[in-house]
């Protein structure tokens, strides 16, 4: 039996990173062939700017170290750490203790901004980075554009790539998409943080205008507010008639949202992106995508086959995009309809699974 310690953020809240944490956890948990336990890293204070030093962090992981002990009675450490100086290094004691008791030590980044920062960084902190994800056995990436941010560290060799996944609950049959598709009125929807860099004040003013110009639409929008964009964004809200701000959803919530919308906007330009979850969801439930060439995102997403690409940080390409798409209804429900059929074939969790399986087993 193979014995694994993942060590890495778990919901609540619910991100990208904890949610893969979570589904690997609970599915090993099932295979009799694996025994896990965790360390949850999960810092509770949402900010935007992630990375940041603070205190109250520094307090948060040096208590977490006393969970080390862990690593003396698993064979695998498989750690999903930040992209950031610090990021990695509150993860140093566990990655330094993995070497000394001579385990393997699975790294896997849910990002594109580890390789950047390492080039940014200089002197001894660029040293102290380097030694400590020099110690990794295996790196994971999201997609084949991503593996770069490793090969400062490991042998390509050691280097593997594992897409996102969907979770099975929100697939459903086909008859629903069928009817889904019978619905012309845009419905727009938003799902991930409320930062500043995913976008979101962009679409809101491109909503925005299309109201001044009566263009017909609904939209939702859904997920967590950093505290310092609060205000800016409740003014959005209290201004747009058609738009309502959702809050956090998850479970049947998010599900009952996907369904209900037919266009799915992420005009993302996050430096720490990597390939967002919410992407693959969208095409799940037969969503249309409107999306930036960002990150790994071109990896999963291809113009005209999965939606349509929106410039970074402009309102105008992301007004013009939803125009386009309600002008071109045909086009646009056959790409609906060929993006469930494609994340069923591709993201199920059973396939991520099996996947990080071999992987492990490599």
């Amino acid at each position: 039996m193979r014995k694994i310690l993942v060590i890495g953020p778990v919901p609540e809240p619910t991100t990208g990173v904890s949610l893969a944490n979570k589904v690997v956890i609970d599915y090993l948990n099932k295979n009799s062939k694996y025994k896990i336990d965790f360390i949850n890293t999960s810092y509770n204070k949402f900010e935007e700017k992630l990375g940041k030093f603070s205190f109250s962090k520094l307090f948060f992981y040096l208590k977490l170290n006393f969970y080390s002990y862990k690593i003396f009675k698993i064979n695998t450490v498989y750690i999903t750490p930040g992209q950031t100086f610090f990021g990695v290094l509150k993860y140093a004691v566990f990655f330094l203790l993995a070497k000394v008791l001579k385990k393997e030590v699975v790294v896997h980044i849910h990002g594109n901004h580890l390789g950047e920062e390492y080039r940014v960084l200089k002197g001894i902190k660029k040293s102290i980075f380097k030694k400590i994800l020099g110690l990794t056995t295996k790196g994971i990436v999201l997609s084949e554009s991503l593996k770069w941010n490793f090969t400062p560290f490991i042998k390509e060799e050691n280097i593997y790539v594992l897409y996102n996944f969907v979770e099975d609950y929100l697939f459903v049959e086909e008859l629903v998409i069928n009817d889904k598709l019978l619905i012309s009125k845009p419905r727009i929807v938003y799902l991930s943080n409320l930062m500043e860099e995913k976008g979101i004040f962009n679409l809101l003013e491109a909503l925005k205008v299309l109201e001044i110009q009566g263009i017909e639409y609904q939209a939702k929008i859904a997920g967590n507010i950093d505290i310092k964009n609060k205000h800016k964004a409740e003014r959005y809200f209290n201004q747009l008639k058609n738009c309502e701000y959702c809050g956090i959803v998850t479970g049947d919530e998010k599900k009952t949202l996907l369904l209900w919308g037919n266009i799915f906007v992420l005009p993302t330009y996050y430096k720490m992106e990597g390939q967002p979850i919410s992407i693959l969801e969208a095409m799940a439930t037969a969503n249309l995508v409107l999306t930036t060439k960002h990150a790994g995102i071109p990896d999963i997403f291809k113009e005209n086959i999965n939606g349509f690409y929106v410039e970074k940080q402009d309102e105008k390409s992301i007004e013009l995009a939803i125009r386009k798409v309600i002008l071109e209804e045909e086009k646009c429900n056959e790409i609906r309809k060929q993006n469930y059929f494609l994340a069923k074939k591709e993201y199920k969790v059973s396939n991520f699974i099996l996947r990080i399986i071999i992987i492990f087993e490599a």
